[in-house]
């Protein structure tokens, strides 16, 4: 599967942005969905992640209740709804992929990456 971010920008502390990433292949609905993030001079670090199926969802302690991911199968996408947005959320945002059993997926089991689009947030 590849998978095409979009949808990061310019914003304001407090302001929102809604992420976006398009998955090629017929398959997409097999696939726990996940954004991951990396900060300026920081390692990737995962932010939500949605399940096949299910829909179910987990988030990291820093987003919850600001973020909000969400799938539309028919479509092959996924979303990241970002509200009250802070500069420490200032980062490249990554969608990613992954298949198997365990959930929420290990890290290894993130299979597939997309390019990547960057979130600044102004203080």
């Amino acid at each position: 599967v590849q998978l095409q971010a979009s949808g990061g920008g310019l914003v304001q502390a407090g302001g929102s942005l809604r992420l976006s990433c398009e998955a090629s292949g017929r398959t997409f609905t097999i696939y726990h969905m996940a954004w991951f993030r990396q900060p300026p001079g920081k390692d990737r670090e995962f932010v939500a992640v949605i399940r096949s199926g299910t829909s179910s969802t987990r988030y990291a302690d820093s987003v919850k209740g600001r973020f909000t991911i969400s799938r539309d199968n028919a479509k092959n996408m996924v979303y990241l709804q970002m509200n009250s947005l802070k500069p420490e959320d200032t980062a490249v945002y990554y969608c990613a992929a992954a298949f198997g059993s365990s959930w929420p997926p290990l890290d290894y089991e993130y299979k597939y990456w997309g390019q990547g689009t960057q979130v600044t947030v102004s203080s």
